[in-house]
């Protein structure tokens, strides 16, 4: 169901019973209050009739009904709004008056309970109900009973009116709410209806389109705004997302059309055994080029999903920046660099040793290929912050040119090159920073870029040394 037809729905059902609880309240009041009033009369009347009896002299008797008398009573009583009448303890009538008929209007056990209290009960007299209070009184040194009484036909038709206004005036009021409520949600919802009409128009070919914001300033304007943020983050990732498929595809082409160039010289016929060999060696070259990139798309891939990446483990960083210096060494003994490593030895930590070694390696990649001929890479390891706050700072620095200052602010962002003259061949994918990001946020840590005070390049990774939902070390 709609939910403009829900709301109406709603809305009618709450006025229904809304009406009838106000009506039930009303009409119980209503009767409580004419039934107060009926009883004060009465009992005012019983009092003044007791006061009368009491200082008037004895009651002459009653002459024998005769057949005649007894239908004139019976024609009177049908008409009369009060009765009252005098009986004996025991029942018997001793005075009446016109409206109240010669037959007495209690029976004797309730005569005989008011001559000691007041007691009140219903009657019917000629097809009328009447209210009636029977009294203890005296006349003459003898004890009798005063019975006053009231038609309750006022009473009834108040409060048959009054419930009849109410059947009859609470459904038109029960459907003019629906009514009005259904128009209410119609002109609410009807900026909701345009904007879901806009969502449908927008595609993905389309990602500069947004929401018209209503000038209500209300939850619907609130609404449309939320949406254009929704849709210009959308926006971003979708731009990210091609822009990192395209310089996927660009990346990948590259070592692809090399290997193909390769398989095809070695196709040619009359190659020697050396020519085959050394293009077996270099299609080689490209295919261990082509995994790294795939791996270095898949780990970022898997970032982007959210999907853990690392498995930590308690671990040495020491031992770990150790071996990757014994290994960058190696590499970086043709140019004459020299690779220092600077460890707290005390450090103990909860990461991926795998992971957090291919962050190091990436930076020790980067420094070697911008240290100048003779200088040095430094690899330093510290502990910033107390006790559960602690962190591993691991930092490598070189001593080259240091990072242009235009690329400081996307230094970590993917396929971003620092020199834009260099080949995509020569030059690497651009991925490396992006993946030792990607690691450090895995571990909870941050990685930072900057241009260290004495010259140089600078990055520094913060790894707590218990990551998030890790064991401790």
């Amino acid at each position: 169901m709609p939910l403009r037809r829900r709301l109406a729905l709603i809305f009618a059902l709450g006025t229904a019973l809304v009406i009838a609880a106000a009506g039930l309240l009303f009409l119980n009041r209503l009767s409580a209050g004419l039934d107060a009033s009926l009883a004060d009369s009465l009992r005012a009347q019983a009092d003044a009739e007791a006061v009368r009896l009491d200082v008037a002299g004895p009651l002459p008797p009653l002459p024998p009904p005769s057949a005649h008398a007894a239908d004139a009573d019976h024609d009177t009583g049908a008409g009369a709004e009060k009765v009252a009448q005098v009986l004996a303890p025991d029942g018997r009538l001793l005075a009446y008056t016109d409206g109240a008929g010669r037959t007495p209007l209690a029976d004797p056990a309730q005569a005989r309970t008011g001559n000691r209290e007041e007691v009140w009960f219903t009657t019917s007299v000629q097809g009328q109900h009447y209210r009636m209070l029977a009294v203890p009184a005296t006349n003459a040194g003898h004890d009798v009973v005063v019975l006053v009484g009231s038609s309750t036909r006022l009473v009834d038709t108040a409060t048959a009116h009054t419930r009849d206004a109410l059947l009859l005036g609470g459904p038109p009021a029960v459907l003019a709410a629906g009514l009005a409520a259904y128009w209410l949600a119609g002109s609410a919802l009807r900026p909701v209806h345009r904007m879901s009409g806009r969502l449908a128009e927008i595609t993905e070919q389309d990602t500069g389109a947004r929401l018209p914001v209503p000038a209500t300033r209300d939850e619907i304007a609130t609404l449309a705004v939320t949406m254009n943020d929704v849709l210009d983050r959308l926006a971003d990732a979708l731009a990210r997302q091609r822009g990192f498929a395209a310089d996927a595809g660009h990346e990948l082409r590259t070592p692809l059309t090399a290997l193909k160039a390769e398989l095809e010289l070695a196709a040619q016929p009359g190659r020697t055994r050396e020519e085959l060999s050394a293009a077996v060696a270099a299609a080689a070259a490209d295919t261990d080029r082509l995994i790294r990139l795939s791996e270095d798309l898949l780990l970022l891939s898997r970032t982007d999903e959210g999907r853990p990446v690392v498995r930590p483990e308690p671990m040495d960083p020491a031992r770990l920046l150790a071996s990757a210096v014994r290994a960058a060494a190696s590499r970086a003994a043709p140019g004459d660099v020299r690779v220092r490593l600077r460890a707290d030895e005390d450090v103990t930590m909860t990461a991926d040793p795998d992971r957090l070694r291919q962050a190091v390696d990436n930076l020790l990649d980067n420094a070697l290929h911008y240290a100048p001929r003779g200088s040095e890479v430094d690899v330093a390891l510290t502990v910033t912050g107390p006790g559960p706050q602690a962190r591993a700072v691991i930092e490598v620095r070189d001593h080259g040119p240091g990072f242009p200052r235009a690329f400081l602010p996307r230094a970590f962002e993917r396929f971003a090159r620092a020199d834009a003259a260099r080949s995509r061949h020569g030059g690497g994918a651009g991925l490396g920073l992006a993946i030792v990001r990607s690691i450090a946020q895995a571990h909870g840590g941050t990685a930072t870029a900057d241009n260290a005070p004495g010259g140089g390049a600078r990055v520094r990774l913060e790894l707590p040394l218990t990551p998030p939902g890790a064991p401790g070390p």
